[in-house]
C-alpha cells in the first residue's frame, strides 16, 4: 500500500510539474511585458497623464513599434520566403545526389526511399489529419494565450501597487524593506535583460545579413531573421539557427555550405565574446559561464520553452540566493567578528594564546 501511494504521489508530483512549469513560463513573460508598460505609464503619470491612459498609450506604442519592425521586414521576407519554398524542389533533388554522393548509394534508391515515405501520406491522408489539427490547435491556442498575456500585463501595468503591498503581506514586517529591495533588483535585472536581448538580435541580425550577402547566399534575410530570433537562446541558439542556412548553402556546394557554417561560428563568437559579457552580462550582473550553466540546467529541467526566458529566471535565482542565503551568512560573520573585536578591547580573552597553553600543560607534567 505504501509503495502504490508513493508512485501515486510522484506521478501527481510529476503531472503538477509539468502544468506549474508552463504556467511559470507564462507567468514569467507576463511580467516581462509588464514591468516595461508599467515604468513607461510611471513616466506619462509624472507628466499629468492619467494612469490608465498611460498604461494604455504603453500598451499601444509597444504594439505599434513591433508592428513597425514587421512592417519594415515582412514584405522582403515574404518575397524571399515564397522564393524559398519555390526552390525546395530543385533543392531537394540536389540534397538527394548529395547524399547519393556521400552514401555511395544509388541516387533512384535514395530518392525512392524518400518518395515512399511521402507517398504514405499521400495514400493515406488521414494520417496527415492529426498533426494538421495539433498544428491548427496549436497556433488557436498561441494566439489566445498571446493576447491573455497582453492583457493581463496591461492590467498589472495599470495598477501594480495593490499586487505589491499583496505580496509583501506574505513576510513580517521586519522583511518586507528587504523583500522589496530584492523585487525592485528583480525588475532593474529583466529591463536590463530586455535592453541587452535588444541590441543582441539587432546586432545578431545586421551581421549574418551582411555575411549571407557577402558569401552570396540567396534568402539572406529570411537566414538572418531567423539567426536573430534564436539568440533568444544564449550561446546556443546562433549555432541552431545556422542549420537551415547550412543545409541549403549545402545543395549549392560543400565549399559554400563550410563558409556558411564558419560565418555562423564567427558571429557566434562575437556573441559569445563581445555582445554577452559587455551587454548581456552587464545588464543582468551575470557572469558568462553562469548564464552558459544556467540555460543547459534550465533546458534539462523546464524543457525548450524555458529557454527563452531562461536568463530571467537565472538572474532571479541568482538574487533569491544573495537575499536569502549569502548576505545574512555574511551578517551572521561580521555579528561574530564584531563580538570577538569587542571582546579583545574589553580585555576579556577569547581563548588562552597557544604558548600559554603549551606553557601551562607543561608545567602540569
Amino acid at each position: 500500500m505504501r509503495a502504490v501511494l508513493l508512485a501515486a504521489t510522484l506521478g501527481v508530483v510529476y503531472l503538477a510539474f509539468h502544468e506549474l512549469v508552463t504556467l511559470m513560463i507564462t507567468l514569467v513573460i507576463t511580467l516581462i511585458i509588464a514591468i516595461p508598460l508599467s515604468l513607461m505609464a510611471d513616466s506619462f503619470e509624472r507628466r499629468r497623464l492619467p494612469r490608465a491612459l498611460g498604461a494604455l498609450l504603453a500598451l499601444l506604442l509597444g504594439l505599434g513599434a513591433f508592428a513597425a519592425v514587421l512592417a519594415l521586414v515582412i514584405p522582403a521576407f515574404v518575397e524571399q520566403g515564397q522564393r524559398f519554398i519555390d526552390a525546395i524542389p530543385a533543392t531537394f533533388d540536389t540534397i538527394r545526389l548529395r547524399i547519393s554522393d556521400a552514401t555511395g548509394a544509388e541516387e533512384n534508391e535514395v530518392g525512392r526511399r524518400i518518395q515512399e515515405y511521402i507517398q504514405g501520406y499521400a495514400d493515406e491522408p488521414v494520417r496527415l489529419v492529426g498533426p494538421a489539427a495539433q498544428v491548427g490547435l496549436g497556433v488557436v491556442g498561441l494566439l489566445g494565450t498571446l493576447v491573455v498575456i497582453l492583457l493581463t500585463a496591461f492590467y498589472i501595468a495599470l495598477k501594480p501597487r495593490p499586487l505589491v503591498k499583496g505580496l509583501l503581506s506574505l513576510f513580517p514586517q521586519r522583511r518586507r524593506a528587504d523583500v522589496e529591495r530584492v523585487l525592485y533588483e528583480i525588475r532593474t535585472a529583466w529591463m536590463g535583460w530586455l535592453r541587452g536581448v535588444g541590441i543582441d538580435m539587432l546586432v545578431t541580425g545586421v551581421l549574418l545579413y551582411i555575411g549571407l550577402m557577402l558569401v552570396g547566399l540567396d534568402f539572406a534575410l529570411v537566414f538572418a531573421v531567423l539567426g536573430a530570433l534564436f539568440v533568444l537562446i544564449p550561446y546556443f541558439g546562433a549555432v541552431a539557427g545556422g542549420i537551415p542556412p547550412v543545409l541549403f548553402a549545402l545543395a549549392d556546394s560543400p565549399g559554400k555550405a563550410a563558409i556558411v557554417f564558419g560565418l555562423y561560428i564567427l558571429v557566434q563568437q562575437v556573441e559569445g565574446n563581445v555582445i554577452i559579457p559587455l551587454v548581456m552580462s552587464r545588464q543582468v550582473s551575470l557572469h558568462p559561464a553562469v548564464i552558459i550553466i544556467g540555460v543547459v540546467v534550465v533546458g534539462r529541467i523546464i524543457g525548450f520553452l524555458g529557454l527563452l526566458v531562461a536568463v530571467p529566471l537565472i538572474s532571479a535565482a541568482m538574487i533569491l540566493v544573495r537575499a536569502i542565503y549569502v548576505e545574512p551568512l555574511a551578517r551572521d560573520d561580521d555579528r561574530r567578528h564584531s563580538k570577538t573585536d569587542t571582546a579583545g578591547l574589553s580585555g576579556t580573552p577569547t581563548s588562552p594564546p597557544a604558548r600559554a597553553v603549551t606553557t601551562s600543560l607543561g608545567a602540569r607534567n
